[in-house]
């Protein structure tokens, strides 16, 4: 069976929370539930860095504007990381070309990433917490849900994560209009430091 289906799952996946995926298929492979992970994906060291990245985007993704900043920062990171084990996967079971497969992995990857950015900026201009609480868990417990799921049913993982990012970049496209308005929040915010720096009085 092509790995496409499983490559897919897990590039939509990393484009939520790649450190979660990787430590997901490691333990798996490194714990014998799955003969289809990389070995690359089970050594330790790896194991390790992708623990401790995953501790810190789960606090980092649940305080309002900080976890903007984090998906900003991970614009790049993710997709990359969609491609690497989506190449990794590809690798391992010699069903489909490399390069396709990152390909496929880093722009679903890219993709989930932009439904993530732009929901969470339209839940930015709600004044409460709460809802970036409730969103990171939800997408903490669909991607391993997901994922697991995944390793031992690709193809209707992977047509559950279509659906899913299908109906994401919808929602993303009603949020326009609260999108916006974050980055409107976002330049003012810039510009009373910028006139506080200038003033030497604190902003607001």
């Amino acid at each position: 069976m092509s790995v496409l289906p499983l490559v897919f799952t897990t590039g939509w996946a990393s484009g939520i929370n790649a450190y979660a995926v990787v430590l997901l298929l490691g333990l798996f492979g490194a714990t014998g539930l799955s003969d289809d992970v990389p070995q690359t994906l089970q050594r330790p060291e790896v194991l390790i860095v992708a623990g401790v990245l995953f501790l810190c985007e789960a606090v980092a993704d649940k305080i309002p504007y900080v976890d903007s900043v984090w998906d900003s920062v991970h614009t790049v990171i993710r997709p990359v990381a969609g491609a690497w084990v989506g190449a990794l996967l590809a690798g391992h079971s010699g069903s489909v070309n490399d390069v396709v497969a990152g390909l496929v992995g880093g722009s679903t990857a890219l993709a989930s990433h932009t439904v993530k950015a732009g929901t969470r900026m339209a839940v930015n201009t709600s004044p409460e917490p709460f809802s970036n609480i409730v969103l990171s868990f939800a997408e903490d417990l669909g991607v391993a849900g997901i994922v697991s799921f995944a390793m031992f049913h690709p193809l209707a993982a992977a047509i559950i994560a279509a659906v899913l990012l299908a109906t994401g970049l919808v929602v993303v496209v009603f949020l326009i209009s609260r999108i916006r308005r974050f980055w409107r929040r976002r330049a003012q915010r810039r510009e009373e430091r910028r006139l506080a720096a200038q003033t030497g009085r604190p902003p607001g």
